[in-house]
């Protein structure tokens, strides 16, 4: 069962490949995100993740791991800070800011941070699971 002010952290790391087929899912070509030469050009030097594939883990914690099985996504913010890059190892971190036990709800803050412990996407997500917040 998920309390108030609970944590949860995941690592992840994605590469070139998985956003080239994100690409392709979304129709969203951007060279920024599948040219190394295009984006060898702009400032950031080297193609950058898109920033819903770098999200994605949001969703791959909240419906597999914490609180997992059972989980309505039922709302979801974000400010994206910082672009993120291929084969790097990120943190997303979880809080549950706050927990309903009657609907069954919480409101969990996100965030997914560098090596440095940087803050790259920030945000707060609501979810129902009956099972968790009790």
């Amino acid at each position: 069962m998920i309390k108030q002010n609970d944590t949860y952290i995941h690592e992840v790391m994605f590469t070139q490949e998985e956003v080239d087929t994100f690409a392709r899912i979304t129709g969203d070509a951007n060279p920024l995100h599948i040219d190394p030469d295009y984006a060898a050009k702009t400032p950031f030097g080297r193609p950058i993740i898109h920033g819903f594939l770098s999200a994605s883990v949001f969703s791959k914690v909240f419906g597999m791991l914490w609180p997992g099985e059972g989980t309505i996504y039922m709302y979801q913010d974000m400010k994206f800070l910082s672009p993120t890059f291929v084969n790097e190892t990120y943190t997303a971190c979880f809080k549950a800011l706050e927990v309903d036990t009657v609907k069954h709800r919480g409101l969990i803050q996100c965030r997914l941070q560098d090596g440095q412990g940087n803050t790259l996407i920030e945000g707060e997500a609501k979810l129902i699971n009956k099972n968790q917040f009790v």
